[in-house]
């Protein structure tokens, strides 16, 4: 006997999110009961335990049909929970790798993994919005959380100069992304993802809905620091605690994408002429200008600050792709940038420290003598970047740019692949720095320790950069569900009431 669903209770459709606010606010409340003087870090577990349910919670969601919730503001399908996963994966690694790299005697330490916890759950509810006003709620969630963690190492000059720049330019670029709900709803009478596109052809004047496109564009496109509104990036990795940035280099960028493609395929298909070649123009501009600008860069964070803006160029080059291709390709090429980039981030957090006390390249000669392991893993991490072979880099853009090829996009995947060969010049030269052997005058300290929490998120995303590039079928074949979930009519995809379930059993 098989059970058949007449009603899912609206609160599954939103079960991740729930879990985490609950971690969040459970965290909060034990770290105000502790004495001041307590250990912290039992509150870190708590977080990453809490994260697990949450990413378990996301799967749990994969059986229920494709739907929307509390009045059309949320849905559930295969799109929505590929980025649930792949978010609350970064967000594991992330406090496993803060539980080790925090100072044991990090004032409101407490605090720091809450703030983790609560962004999540604004990223998870971005990537499910189909609502303009629900996802700027969750935008700000998401924001507010790593806007203060990114000044967190308040003690030093760089801590809170990156958070003011942070807040100043999100805040900016947030207002404009409202702007563009405001005028989207003057133009069309609603300020649902679906209905908008329903909407457009009658709209009248169309320059409004032209408007408000280019003004929501200018918000989603800072968030993923693809340029020309990439200014805030290299200051802010620079100045942000290495763990922080291994977060926010990674799952903010995963949920900003995800909305990025809801709103081009599902709000504005009938303008794919016009974006087309514009996301042509942003991912030429993110890579050219990320690469020649790392190639100048002695700071190894900075240098990465700019390499993250050429990976959101490679990224935009899918969106040339034909139908939904380009959407598989996109979404596969954030979860392998998503491995590589939060490995890397995170052999730098060990060596350098909370402090950062080796920020330049130059400090890493010989790493791999002193510390052979994470010199190992950062020269493997370093060749995923470049995109050799049998890496989560290789396969990720070698589908994005014949995906863009496929769109008949040639010169765009000529200039990506040239790009990807100026790249390759900062990664080898830090790379060849790494496998030096020390000399005289090169720092000398003792090799850093691993703990098992970092060990743990090293492993993991060491793993996961290596299964990517040879046996990437099981993430692909989830990336084109993902996007497959775009080719449903919005017909198909029933408001779902919110009343306790009525279960018949049918033979």
């Amino acid at each position: 006997m098989t059970p058949t669903l007449t009603a899912i209770p609206d609160i599954y459709r939103i079960l991740p999110e729930i879990v985490l606010t609950l971690t969040g606010v459970l965290i909060m409340l034990l770290d105000a009961a502790l004495p001041p003087a307590s250990s912290r870090r039992g509150l870190g577990w708590l977080g990453a335990f809490g994260v697990m349910a949450a990413l378990y919670a996301s799967l749990l969601q994969l059986s229920l049909p494709a739907g929307t919730a509390f009045y059309n503001t949320v849905q559930t399908d295969a799109f929505s929970v590929f980025f649930h996963v792949l978010i609350c994966a970064i967000v594991l690694v992330s406090l496993l790798l803060s539980l080790d790299a925090l100072p044991a005697n990090q004032h409101h330490r407490g605090e720091y993994f809450a703030l983790m916890v609560f962004g999540a759950v604004g990223m998870c509810l971005m990537t499910s919005a189909v609502e303009l006003l629900v996802v700027f709620i969750a935008l700000e969630i998401s924001s507010i959380s790593t806007y203060i963690l990114a000044g967190f190492r308040k003690h030093t000059g760089k801590g809170p100069e990156a958070a003011i720049k942070y807040f100043l330019l999100g805040s900016f670029a947030t207002g404009f992304l409202l702007y563009g709900v405001a005028l989207i709803f003057g133009a069309t009478g609603s300020t649902q993802i679906n209905e908008i596109a329903a909407a457009i052809p009658h709209a009248k004047p169309s320059s409004l809905v032209f408007a408000a496109f280019a003004l929501m564009m200018v918000g989603v496109l800072f968030k993923v620091s693809a340029a020309p509104f990439h200014v805030w990036t290299p200051d802010v990795y620079e100045g942000a605690p290495s763990p922080v940035v291994a977060l926010m280099s990674t799952a903010p960028k995963a949920a900003a994408f995800a909305l990025l493609i809801r709103l081009l395929y599902g709000s504005f298909p009938m303008l794919q002429p016009m974006w087309t070649p514009l996301m042509w123009i942003v991912a030429i501009l993110s890579m050219t200008i990320g690469n020649l600008a790392a190639l100048r860069q002695d700071n190894v964070k900075r240098m990465l600050a700019y390499s993250s803006i050429a990976h959101a160029g490679y990224l935009l080059a899918a969106f040339a792709g034909l139908g939904f291709t380009g959407i598989a390709a996109a979404s596969f090429y954030i979860a392998a940038y998503a491995a590589m980039n939060f490995g890397i981030f995170a052999v730098v957090s060990v060596v350098s420290g909370y402090e950062e006390k080796l920020p330049l390249a130059a400090d890493y000669r010989g790493l791999l003598y002193r510390a052979p392991l994470l010199g190992s893993l950062l020269l493997f991490f370093l060749t995923s970047l470049i995109g050799i072979p049998f890496t989560a880099g290789f396969f990720g853009k070698f589908y994005s740019f014949s995906t863009a090829l496929q769109g008949g996009a040639v010169w765009l995947g000529l200039i990506g692949l040239l790009n990807s060969g100026l790249a390759a010049a900062y990664y080898l030269r830090l790379a060849v720095t790494v496998a030096q052997p020390p000399v005289a005058g090169s720092p000398q300290f003792p090799a850093p320790k691993i703990g098992v929490a970092v060990g743990a998120a090293l492993a993991f995303s060491a793993l996961a950069t290596l299964l990517l590039g040879i046996a990437p079928a099981r993430i692909l074949t989830a990336a084109q569900a993902g996007a497959k979930s775009f080719a449903m009519p919005v017909s198909a995809i029933q408001p779902v009431q919110a009343a306790p379930p009525n279960v018949q059993w049918v033979r």
